[in-house]
């Protein structure tokens, strides 16, 4: 069992924005040659998140579903608006709280250092 995930590994403006809903992402090794592969963390929004939203704020929660995506896409598609085309999702999984978001990062070696906000990247989603 993993401990409750250490904020030092993470960089602050990177756990704040897992908290308050906003995607991440990190590069990965492709399968081969002419091809680029992403993975991105997407917390789910909950009833909650969609009020605070109405109102003008977004909601900090520690405990939200975090839904992992591991995506290869052909490397000349990624600049067009059919970046989708020869895309395949290699996997993906959702858990329920920092701790198992923790867990599973590490399961898929990836330190949290390593993600970006999506601007900071070149994946297309």
């Amino acid at each position: 069992m993993i401990d409750s995930p250490d904020p030092a590994q993470w960089q602050t403006d990177k756990l704040n924005a897992l908290r308050l809903g906003r995607r991440l992402v990190t590069e990965v090794a492709s399968s081969g040659p002419g091809r680029r592969a992403f993975v991105d963390i997407r917390p789910v929004a909950a009833d909650a998140d969609h009020a605070a939203n109405r109102e003008g704020w977004a909601r900090p929660d520690r405990d939200r579903t975090f839904e992992l995506a591991h995506w290869e896409y052909d490397a000349e598609q990624l600049d067009g608006f059919d970046y989708d085309i020869g895309a395949v999702l290699v996997r993906s999984a959702a858990v329920v709280g920092e701790e198992a978001l923790a867990a599973l990062l590490h399961s898929w070696d990836l330190p949290p250092g390593r993600f970006q906000h999506p601007w900071q990247t070149d994946d297309p989603r």
